[in-house]
């Protein structure tokens, strides 16, 4: 089921919503993906949202400004994982819970530490697809993904004259249809500053692949978060959601009392 959320600055927004039991003992989950990304194919096709759904969660997955079915604008100061994580609580709100379960991968897991550090409605974290970089740089690794070489792939006038080094985030908004300006601004307006962390106090699980770039060392970032856990599960950036340990790790560790 599609449901529209309008923000503060104009904008509307789509998110899903999946659910078996009428009325649920855990708290609902809300599901944030990574860029270039959307909801569907960063939870629902991995089987991630079924996996939550056959354990009795009710599971909320929006596709974030500029991506996905909501509107996707070509102005960069309409982007910026600190605006999501606003849309966050905004969906929270419309949610209704007291509580909520929050998961993110890549960019999604960004959101999700601003929103876990803002938001005392957050009670469990699920941080995938980061590591060190959200702690050293602030965010997703832009060691790694310089935010001007990734806005110029997606801006050239095809996939063979985008820089060689960030081709594949080019390769990626073609294969998936996305809205390359957009994606252009946001990457643009990737966050920068330093995240919260020592704001954040509930039970986190940090979630990444063994061969993702986009995650080394993601020690330094479960060491940063007051009882963070660890997980490292086998693949990269692309692959490791498809593991099957991916979904059970999410599941098992969002059920704990």
């Amino acid at each position: 089921m599609t449901r529209e959320l309008r923000t503060h600055d104009g904008l509307t927004l789509r998110y899903r919503f999946w659910s078996r039991d009428p009325e649920p003992a855990l708290p609902p989950v809300v599901l944030l993906h990574g860029f270039a990304a959307d909801a569907r194919m960063n939870w629902e096709g991995p089987g991630i949202v079924e996996a939550l759904v056959a354990r009795g969660r009710r599971v909320y997955a929006m596709d974030a400004r500029g991506h996905g079915e909501s509107d996707r604008p070509h102005d960069d100061t309409l982007y910026g994982e600190s605006l999501m994580a606003r849309d966050v609580s905004l969906l929270i709100d419309r949610i209704g819970a007291d509580e909520v379960d929050v998961a993110g991968y890549s960019m999604g897991a960004v959101v999700a530490l601003l929103a876990t550090a803002r938001d005392s409605r957050v009670s469990r974290l699920v941080a995938g697809g980061v590591g060190a970089g959200a702690v050293e740089v602030g965010g997703l690794d832009t060691r790694v993904m310089p935010p001007e070489l990734v806005s110029a792939a997606l801006t050239a006038k095809d996939a063979a004259h985008a820089p060689e080094r960030t081709r594949g985030f080019r390769m990626l908004a073609d294969a998936v249809g996305a809205d390359r300006l957009a994606l252009a601004a946001q990457i643009r307006a990737v966050h920068r500053g330093a995240l919260p962390l020592d704001r954040i106090r509930v039970p986190t699980l940090v979630l990444a692949g063994a061969e993702d770039p986009l995650a080394s060392r993601p020690e330094v970032l479960a060491s940063s978060i007051a009882g963070a856990e660890l997980a490292v599960l086998p693949g990269d950036h692309l692959t490791v959601v498809r593991d099957p340990g991916f979904a059970g790790a999410i599941c098992s560790f969002l059920a704990r009392d």
